[in-house]
């Protein structure tokens, strides 16, 4: 039986995509380049801060601009991280359940830590555990920040659950040896999960309690 949840944040748990596309867009056009459509926004995140302005300045890293383009998104972003971010609807709902069935909730995003901390202690202060990206561990998909959480909580691979919303959390679960739940209202599509080889997708908050519900029952 499970009794430990793994929470991926941005398109999981909390819908940060408006924040990222204004922070992007003011950096780079700051910058002289041109700003960015949600679904373009959508499509490059996943890997982190560093990752997304990578793929929105143009030639990325080889851009002898990036580091000033990426200074401006990181301070822009610090004072408007939490303009138009929001809980899904009913996730914090099915978060406050588990937690009084007793079960152990942990957040580990590629997000900055500082920022998760923010954002975890703004909407999730129940958690038992919210980690982010800091020095010395690698990001997702590598199994260092899942792992570290479970051991900080004192839990098995075993008894642990993934749950995130794209390809880079399928990844993350495989890698540290986690069952994974996909969610479809998050940044990628249903088929786009079905193509990088999701099998458990869920389609509402309502849908993915019931499956966690089951993982806690004892196995005959």
């Amino acid at each position: 039986m499970k009794n430990t949840v793994i929470w991926d944040m941005d398109g999981t748990i909390l819908n940060t995509l408006e924040d990222l596309k204004d922070s992007v867009n003011y950096a780079v056009v700051s910058h002289g380049f041109k700003p960015y459509n949600l679904q373009e926004i959508k499509a490059m995140l996943g890997n982190g801060i560093k990752v997304l302005m990578e793929l929105a300045v143009p030639e990325g890293l080889n851009n002898p601009k990036f580091d000033d383009c990426f200074k401006t998104f990181q301070e822009y972003y610090q004072l408007h991280m939490n303009d138009k971010t929001r809980p899904y609807d009913g996730i914090p709902e099915v978060m406050e359940q588990l937690n009084r069935k007793g079960w152990k909730q942990a957040i580990v995003s590629n997000k900055i830590d500082s920022a998760v901390q923010k954002l975890a202690g703004t909407y999730y202060p129940f958690v038992d555990l919210a980690l982010g990206e800091k020095d010395g561990l690698k990001r997702k998909p590598h199994p260092d920040m899942v792992l570290a959480a479970l051991k900080k909580l004192g839990v098995s691979t075993e008894d642990a659950v993934y749950v995130g919303d794209s390809e880079v959390d399928l990844a993350t679960a495989k890698n540290s040896g986690l069952d994974c739940i996909s969610v479809a209202w998050g940044f990628r599509e249903i088929q786009k999960l079905k193509t990088v080889g999701a099998k458990n997708i869920v389609e509402t908050p309502k849908q993915l309690l019931k499956v966690l519900d089951k993982m806690q029952q004892p196995k005959n």
